[in-house]
């Protein structure tokens, strides 16, 4: 008797839909359950698994300060290449400044001058200054905060941390958030990779005073156009080097560890087309002096040109381990800060608080799950039992979905699915009081079933697609763990539509024979009526 019922069950696209998604859900969302190495898996967020939180400040005035330096450059550049010779070269006060010696070379001069974006120009008797406008100042404290971003996340991407949070907070703040980090050596060591400059200058040595650069000050450095720097190697040396420098990081193209002839590590570095041009020309013309590599406002060399060099490529040796080499190729490569960075905040959230928060929030999500659960099954009977079974489909898909995407599941996000739970048993709330409602009016089971599910929809629908909005408003416009909370719903509420509709529709009409050959409709649906 009992197989001559179930055969009578016929499968329906319904039923075979929430069939494929079961299925689905259980193969993506095991590695994530069982914490299995193997397969996708959900990567938890700093206030699950403990790690780093940083609020950071940008110094925007300093990429001003940079910028006219870079200009400089170029002036300088311009003028060596061109035969044009001019004097007192300087980048300070908000501008470039500097004289031209032949009046011959002002119709060249004026023309290069014209085409350096964003600046103003003022000549008079051979004197130039040019400075930047206000809106190019502003323009570039935004790029520079901007830029800063978007550099601490490709550093941290090279670095092998996972799902780093890196957003723009306010005006000048940077939110940097790191989940996994657990040792002070591992914070040291992405702090110093994240606060970096990584500003790669290559400056010519003042030759006619660098036999007395340890006796000079910065006062009397300034005073004849030179910067004194400390040697990253020897900090008690001293070099005195031109102001401005022949080239910067912006021609970098690429930077990668080796290794020199006494297998210590080196940083060995390409240049642009441009910068090529303007290495290759420097050195051909200055063989027999020295041209300084500096990082970051510290000489790591100080060859002697032999000959022209070209190719634009060079090297970067120092007193550093492989992992300090590995780190500082990663900062070269994902490019220097426009503006130095500053710590305004820094909070580590311990591996035992991240545990205990798991803890909280699983406790939170069975609980709720099984309060759900038992009621389902007192309330509605039979039709609570086809709805919990559309729930736990729908978390396994939750959890499927951001495993297969690498979502991160933060502590909002847990209560996302928490509320996801109510949400999908409030649609088959809806459903079954439909159904309820008919088959009190006297109507079959078969038409109830269908006019219950017709009339529910609209109302489920509409709720679903309103509530669907603002999650994805939350998402683009939030930060954080904002973010994890809208993805949580969002998933959510798209695998309800498939459980908690598709599917419980579909068994339903699977077992519709079975229904109604019942002697008691409160069995199914908690309600009692003679068949």
């Amino acid at each position: 008797m009992l197989w001559q019922e179930s055969s009578r069950m016929k499968l329906n696209y319904r039923v075979v839909l929430l069939i494929f998604a079961t299925i689905f859900g259980l193969v993506f969302s095991l590695p994530s359950l069982t914490q299995s190495q193997n397969g996708a898996k959900i990567t938890l967020g700093l206030d699950l698994q403990g790690g780093l939180h940083m609020l950071l400040g940008v110094k925007t005035e300093e990429a001003v300060t940079s910028q006219l330096k870079s200009t400089a450059s170029g002036v300088k550049h311009f003028t060596e290449h061109n035969d044009i010779l001019i004097d007192g070269l300087s980048a300070s006060n908000n501008a470039v400044t500097f004289e031209l010696l032949d009046e011959d070379d002002a119709v060249v001069m004026d023309e290069y001058l014209k085409k350096v974006e964003g600046t103003v120009v003022h000549s008079a008797q051979g004197k130039y200054s040019l400075a930047m406008t206000p809106a190019a100042i502003e323009k570039l404290k935004v790029q520079s905060v901007d830029q800063a971003i978007e550099t601490i996340r490709n550093r941290l991407d090279q670095f092998g941390l996972s799902e780093p949070t890196v957003a723009k907070q306010g005006i000048d703040k940077i939110l940097v958030e790191l989940p996994g980090i657990k040792t002070p050596q591992e914070e040291q060591r992405a702090r110093e990779l994240i606060s970096r400059a990584a500003k790669l200058e290559m400056m010519a040595i003042d030759e006619d005073r660098a036999m007395r650069a340890n006796d000079v000050t910065q006062m009397e450095a300034e005073s004849f156009g030179d910067k004194l720097l400390d040697d990253a190697i020897e900090p008690k040396t001293k070099h005195l080097v031109h102001e401005i420098a022949i080239l910067d990081g912006t021609m970098l193209t690429d930077a990668q560890v080796g290794y020199d002839q006494s297998n210590r590590p080196v940083i060995n570095f390409s240049l642009n087309s441009e910068g090529a041009q303007i290495f290759g020309d420097f050195t051909g013309k200055n063989v027999g002096k020295r041209l300084a590599i500096v990082l970051d406002g510290k000489v790591y060399s100080a060859p002697v040109i032999n000959e022209r060099i070209g190719g634009g490529s060079g090297q970067i040796s120092g007193n550093y381990t492989t992992a300090e080499a590995n780190d500082l190729a990663i900062a070269l490569r994902s490019g220097a800060l426009l503006a130095p960075i500053y710590m305004m905040e820094k909070r580590s959230v311990g591996p035992s608080l991240g545990a205990d928060s798991i803890k909280g929030s699983m406790i939170a999500l069975l609980s709720g799950f099984g309060a759900v659960v038992l009621f389902m099954m007192f309330y509605y009977r039979r039709a609570g039992v086809i709805a919990n079974i559309a729930l736990v489909v729908n978390i396994l898909l939750i959890i499927a979905v951001m495993a297969l995407f690498g979502a991160t599941l933060t502590l909002p996000g847990m209560a996302g699915i928490v509320l996801t739970v109510g949400m999908a048993v409030d649609s088959n709330v809806i459903i079954n009081e439909r159904i309820r409602e008919i088959l009190a009016e006297g109507s079959s089971v078969k038409r109830a079933i269908e006019v219950g599910y017709e009339n529910a929809m609209r109302a489920i629908t509409d709720s679903n697609i309103t509530t669907l909005i603002a999650a994805v408003a939350l998402y683009v416009y939030g930060t954080g763990a904002i973010k994890g909370f809208a993805i949580t719903i969002s998933i959510g509420i798209i695998a309800s539509m498939i459980t908690a509709i598709l599917g419980t529709h579909g068994i339903y009409i699977m077992l519709l024979d079975r229904i109604e050959k019942s002697k008691d409709t409160a069995k199914w649906f908690g309600v009692k009526r003679s068949m």
